[in-house]
């Protein structure tokens, strides 16, 4: 027979975290599991060290995308605490309420290690005013940064405190999600577990899986949008004095030619680009860190256009990766190229590179971005680094460094009522899995919304 536990959350990133935190702040009695495809956070290690292995072997488990932390443990820890971006949780649950439940996952963080860190504010800028004299638009919020390096420690003491509390099944990959109405069976490998409630928490990584689910229990669901675009490095003077005093700033620009928006997203101030791994596809990313030592002299952020597709087309994260494989396939991997030589229809060589005044902080291969980008993407990317030139000059050098591609999946957007449940009673679905939330603040939340409402019931 079946183990019996009162709740199973799967999936161990923000979203599982912070319901499985609340839920024994509330009700320590409670018997939960949580269920992880990936490693405890002590075993989370990419292959890749620069030296012996350059570039992604593919493991059979990514532990930069999966395990205690989710893809967020070795991001670079920027909680954004706004309704503005990351998500639209307050369409569910209110404004009010989901700017809260961000400040309370900032108290926790700061409490677990993340003491001392800067919270950021666009506030009173002045920045504001000068992109709006040159079609941009800055959006409002205030910024939590961690760093790579904070952030970790701070998953370390939360894990610490779970532990003895709640059972954790890490490298354990659910199969298949049961109702027996009431209560769910969770299927995995051989074995089996009962649970009265069941809260799935697996992020952008595990889209896939959640469609599976969606479709064997009758979820409704709706296509989402697609982020694509290209990583930009720069000499971090360039960029200093918006990341002195917002870290970063989150500014869209509508283009002329197609009236897209492109935004500017996850802004890593002296910091690193590095790889990513989504579902066997490499793309590319960006960390930073608190620590000083482990400060670069670059300063990196995504371009991004969003697709949104309508009838009859309904995949868009098939159409994301389509180009990110195409990206590989050219590249083996993630392919760099200077803008000078963008603009100038020419690929970029090693050479080139090797001469260029920006010094590559990831090992890319050179390549021509304009044989993997569709040419509407790429000419909105091309405008907004001339926009951006005229609030930050040398943002359009010769020089900058331009990494491809960088997408951003969406989960679908998953049916789910006030209370983030689906037409299942006690299955809830949280985080980036559930196409509602974008974010490590706005994942986090929602877990801690949703474990309230459980203690509630």
């Amino acid at each position: 027979m079946s183990r019996k536990v009162d709740i199973a959350i799967i999936g161990a990133g923000p979203g599982g975290i912070f319901a499985a935190y609340e839920l024994m702040k509330k009700d320590p009695s409670k018997k939960v599991v949580v269920f992880d495809s990936g490693y405890a956070l002590e075993k989370r290690h990419c292959p890749i060290d620069g030296k012996k292995i350059k570039s992604c072997i593919s493991c059979k488990v990514c532990s930069i995308m999966n395990g205690f932390g989710g893809a967020g443990a070795f991001s670079d820890g920027k909680y954004n605490i706004t309704n503005d971006f990351g998500g639209t949780l307050y369409q569910y649950i209110g404004r009010e309420e989901a700017t809260n439940l961000m400040y309370y996952v900032d108290e926790i963080n700061m409490s677990h290690g993340g003491e001392g860190t800067t919270l950021y504010s666009t506030a009173g800028t002045s920045l504001k005013k000068v992109c709006m004299q040159n079609k941009l638009q800055l959006l409002e919020a205030s910024v939590r940064h961690l760093g790579t390096d904070k952030n970790y420690v701070v998953l370390q003491h939360l894990y610490d405190e779970l532990k003895d509390l709640v059972e954790f099944r890490f490298e354990t990959k659910v199969d298949r999600v049961e109702d027996l109405a009431p209560g769910y069976r969770l299927t995995f490998g051989e074995e089996s577990l009962e649970c009265d409630t069941c809260i799935i928490s697996v992020g952008r990584s595990g889209s896939k899986w959640m469609e599976t689910i969606c479709n064997d229990l009758n979820i409704q669901t709706m296509s989402n949008r697609v982020d694509i675009g290209v990583r930009v490095e720069i000499p971090a003077e360039i960029f200093s004095h918006i990341t002195d005093e917002l870290y970063e700033g989150k500014i869209v620009y509508r283009t002329e030619k197609f009236e897209d928006l492109v935004r500017t997203f996850c802004m890593n101030p002296k910091g690193i680009v590095v790889n990513e791994n989504t579902n066997g596809i490499i793309t590319v990313n960006g960390h930073s860190f608190e620590d000083d030592s482990r400060k670069t002299n670059n300063t990196n952020f995504a371009l991004l256009v969003s697709k949104h597709f309508s009838e009859p087309f309904k995949d868009s994260n098939g159409y994301g990766e389509s180009i990110a494989r195409l990206s590989n396939m050219l590249g083996g991997g993630v392919i760099v190229q200077r803008f000078g030589d963008l603009v100038r229809g020419r690929r970029s060589t090693n050479k080139r590179i090797e001469e260029s005044t920006v010094q590559p902080t990831l090992n890319a291969t050179p390549g021509d971005l304009s044989l993997v980008l569709p040419k509407r993407i790429l000419d909105g990317i091309i405008e907004m680094i001339y926009a951006l030139d005229k609030i930050a000059p040398g943002t359009a050098n010769d020089d900058t460094l331009l990494y491809g591609v960088e997408v951003k999946f969406y989960n679908m957007s998953v049916a789910l009522d006030e209370h983030l449940e689906t037409n299942h009673k006690g299955l809830y679905v949280i985080g980036d899995g559930s196409g509602v939330t974008h974010s490590l603040s706005h994942a986090s939340a929602s877990g801690v919304y949703v474990a309230r409402k459980i203690v509630e019931a």
